[in-house]
């Protein structure tokens, strides 16, 4: 279905959620003729409207709608595809349009990219039910879709060689630690940094930082941030996966060995003779 016309600059686009106060009037008269047009039945001249009020706003989100409607009309299934994947580039939770590129892809074989783009499609959004449907057509529900898609993210994520081996010229390794996505990290002590070796052995210094002095244990949690048992300064510090540095847990005397479990950090304080255990 077709957007309506824009009445007023008070109207709300609908499918963009961008007060068309926001869009200038010479796109707004553009849209509106290529609303005219269509009512007409002249979609030539309806889909040069809409992509003029594209050319003078780029992210008119309205004016990708309806010429990706106008195409699908046209049986033009892959411009209008086209269309639709723009939208979701500009606004990725328009579960309209990520239905409509759904369809589309459906209708042109690509089973695969449906199912993608069903994925994404939460159960509380309007268009689930008919999104279940068109799941249906290729003989599964989105349940099962999100589950393959989430099985396939993580197949194709890099993984640690499954085998023997050593990572060698590392000055005085301590802590170590791998992340979700096959990274390994090794503190220094004595030179206060932490190595980053990725799954195909590639390695750099990941921070070193007067914050970090001397390192021993290190963990990591499912967002990828690193917690770090600082032996010399008696705290412990998480590092961002952008490097960022700030202080957890202070005043733990001789921090040495650390471990996650379900939001609990564990750490064991060789100054206090105890373990510390801390709720992040």
């Amino acid at each position: 279905m077709i957007k309506k016309l824009v009445i007023s600059a008070f109207i709300m686009v609908l499918a963009g959620g961008i007060a068309s106060a926001e869009i200038s009037n010479e796109a707004k008269l553009q849209y509106n003729r290529g609303v005219d047009f269509y009512r007409m039945g002249q979609f030539e001249e309806a889909i040069g409207a809409f992509q003029q009020a594209i050319a003078i706003d780029a992210n008119y989100i309205d004016a990708y709608y309806n010429l990706g409607v106008v195409y699908e009309q046209m049986d033009k299934d892959g411009d209008a595809l086209n269309v639709f994947k723009q939208i979701l580039i500009r606004k990725p939770t328009d579960y309209e349009a990520v239905y409509n590129a759904a369809s589309l892809s459906h209708r042109l074989g690509q089973t695969e990219n449906a199912k993608q783009y069903l994925s994404i499609i939460p159960q509380t959004s309007p268009v689930y039910v008919k999104a279940q449907q068109l799941a249906a057509l290729m003989n599964t529900d989105i349940p099962t879709i999100q589950a393959e898609q989430k099985a396939k993210i993580e197949a194709e994520k890099p993984k640690i060689p499954q085998s023997s081996g050593s990572y060698g010229n590392l000055i005085s390794p301590t802590g170590v630690t791998t992340d979700k996505d096959g990274n390994v990290y090794v503190a220094s002590f004595s030179s206060n940094s932490i190595t980053k070796i990725t799954p195909d052995g590639a390695r750099k210094i990941f921070v070193k930082s007067p914050k970090l002095n001397g390192p021993m244990s290190m963990v990591s949690d499912n967002a990828g941030n690193l917690y770090v048992a600082n032996y010399n300064t008696d705290n412990i510090i998480k590092i961002t996966p952008s490097g960022t540095i700030t202080q957890v847990l202070g005043h733990v005397s001789k921090p040495y060995c650390l471990h996650l479990d379900n939001g609990l950090l564990f750490i064991s304080s060789q100054g206090g003779n105890s373990v510390i255990r801390y709720k992040l």
